[in-house]
């Protein structure tokens, strides 16, 4: 090794003695005679003095280091003189007095401050990462990772689980999202596929005779990126024969206790997680990933809108819609700008518009409310007892402001609910150092597609459906509930699982259900159902999605700063500039030719 010790390892025991540092220069101070050096390696930093009356030479070498220069540091460990200690150092207390030094090597101006944690535009440092990642907050993402990475292989090997790797290069299946797919050099014109997950194949090893499986997969999924989302992920996969639902649930609850606890035990977490079934997240927080750091729950107003003279209310209960609201307390002040803010806001999430209803901030509660004391558009079609049965049921009191959507259940759910996720964020109501774990269940098994006009997995099509179900599942797949949960943390979905089908006639009958063909069954399936007729075992299992898991513990709001070369917001490596064309001689290579237009 070019050195001895990390920098962030010294400390007063290691006083006289001779240690040898290598690392980058994060800070010079010239102050003449001498100059002082904050040398920086993963560990931390160190400060290198250099006295001319000690080494001339390293003197000298010192007067030419710049900021991210490399450089390799023989000296002697001395405490720093009384009254410049550096508390915020795990070597603060100590310098190192060099008598010899190197320049490793040069470094260029970089394009932002390394040592400091201001901001960047996120293409430059996406286009610059090794730089990026030489930075603390980066860095500590890093290492957080990788403990939370580590953790997972211990626990789960505690528990008699195999780490097993399955391919990347797989047969392209329908799973919900685009492949990206892979030309064949050998067999033009067809094609590998990225898994999205390695579904099949997991299940298969059970099949095998695993009984306890784990992998951290890459999964390749070609759809609209976002904060929380990438074109390629990674995931801790599991799955386990002989188990139920409750299984699962149980193993999961101890993995996020225990990891928190060891990784992050500054963070609080609620025990037990709360299970909550699918529809009421939907009806109370208009989300299947709440956030339940603090309440505003969504309240359904129908039965008192229909009351009213108000001819939108009465329109839109008559068409089968609903009218809902939730409660933003000490925001009745809002302005007609703010308002209209919030107007816009849900309008983007497919709602027509946004109902206000001002509570004046006068003593008493809502019981002593006089319409005078009311702003709203909506007040002159209501009675003064209207609104105050709508205030109570949302738990208004005077000074608050109540916001109120019409329209189909699914907009209004929709909307109302990411109005809520906005309205804690403005409020500050959600604690940064609550962990809020929570268990969704009781999904459907299948979902309608306005678009397509038909039914689709709620998940993927490889979920065991509830045994009692299974007679309406042709007439009635509204009605039929899936044995699928999902991990949710402070408005994340941390985890997707469910027990799957193991019987090879139920699995083609929820693919005939879905539209394919026997002939399509047999192509894009065959081999998978086939192994299902050589004993199956009942399995089941769940994917945390560690990128997302490692954003909420580090209080980060993007998992590109949790991935160490991630793609930005287009899908893009704006580092190595990928996607790129290749050349002509690769495309014939790959019997492919590129359409002009």
């Amino acid at each position: 090794m070019l050195k001895t010790h990390n920098c962030g390892e010294l400390n007063k025991k290691l006083k006289g003695t001779s240690v040898t540092l290598a690392g980058w220069v994060d800070r010079r101070r010239d102050h003449g005679d001498l100059i002082f050096i904050d040398l920086r390696d993963r560990s931390g930093i160190a400060q290198l003095v250099f006295n001319p009356l000690v080494s001339k030479k390293s003197h000298s070498v010192a007067e030419q280091m710049r900021g991210e220069y490399v450089v390799k540091a023989t000296g002697e460990v001395s405490p720093r003189p009384a009254g410049t200690e550096n508390p915020k150092l795990p070597s603060g207390e100590i310098e190192v007095i060099v008598t010899e030094v190197e320049i490793l090597n040069i470094s260029k101006t970089p394009p932002f401050y390394i040592n400091e944690d201001t901001e960047v535009d996120e293409n430059v440092r996406l286009k610059y990462r090794y730089l990026d990642l030489r930075r603390t907050r980066m860095l500590n993402n890093i290492v957080l990772r990788d403990k939370v990475v580590t953790f997972f292989r211990q626990f789960l090997h505690e528990k008699g689980f195999l780490e097993i790797e399955t391919p990347i290069l797989i047969k392209s299946t329908p799973e919900g999202a685009r492949d990206y797919l892979v030309p064949s050099r050998v067999y033009p014109g067809q094609f590998y596929a990225l898994p999205q997950s390695p579904q099949q194949l997991k299940q298969l090893l059970m099949i095998a005779g695993m009984e306890k499986y784990f992998q951290v997969a890459k999964c390749f999924r070609d759809e609209d990126s976002r904060a929380d989302r990438q074109p390629e992920h990674t995931q801790l996969d599991i799955e386990m024969s002989f188990v139920e639902e409750e299984d699962i649930l149980k193993l999961m609850e101890d993995l996020f206790t225990g990891l928190v606890e060891k990784v992050k035990p500054d963070k609080r977490i609620i025990k037990p997680f709360p299970r909550i079934n699918y529809k009421d997240a939907l009806e109370k927080y208009g989300s299947d990933k709440p956030d339940l750091r603090f309440g505003m729950e969504l309240r359904d107003l129908s039965d008192i809108a229909v009351k009213s003279e108000f001819s939108l209310f009465k329109k839109v209960i008559a068409d089968g819609g609903k009218v809902k609201g939730i409660c933003a307390q000490g925001c009745a002040s809002y302005t007609r700008t703010q308002l209209e803010e919030l107007n816009k806001f849900v309008q983007g999430y497919g709602a027509g518009g946004l109902l206000t209803f001002a509570l004046s901030a006068t003593p008493g509660d809502i019981d002593n409310l006089t319409l005078d004391m009311v702003k709203s558009v909506a007040a002159k079609y209501m009675t003064l007892e209207q609104i105050k049965e709508m205030g109570r049921r949302l738990d208004a009191h005077p000074g608050d402001l109540i916001l109120v959507v019409a329209g189909k259940p699914k907009v209004v759910d929709k909307a109302l609910g990411e109005l809520r996720r906005e309205m804690g964020q403005r409020l500050k109501l959600a604690d940064p150092d609550l962990l809020a774990f929570a268990f969704i269940v009781n999904f459907p098994l299948f979902a309608w597609n306005e678009e397509t006009k038909k039914w689709e997995p709620e998940h993927h099509p490889f979920v065991w459906p509830w045994p009692e179900d299974v007679p309406a599942l042709e007439k009635h797949p509204e009605k039929v509930r899936a044995h699928c949960y999902d991990v949710v943390c402070n408005g994340f979905e941390l985890a997707s699982g469910s027990i799957r089908i193991h019987h090879p006639e139920l699995q083609r009958r929820i693919f005939r259900f879905l539209g394919y063909s026997d002939a399509e069954i047999e192509d894009k399936f065959g081999g998978f159902l086939s192994a299902f007729e050589y004993g199956a075992p009942p399995h089941g299992g769940i994917a945390p999605g560690i990128d997302r898991i490692v954003m909420i513990l580090s209080g980060e709001q993007s998992i590109r700063d949790v991935i160490a070369f991630p793609k930005n917001q287009n899908a893009v490596d704006s580092m190595l500039q990928a996607p790129s064309p290749v050349r002509e001689e690769q495309l014939k290579e790959l019997h492919i030719r590129l359409r002009d237009d």
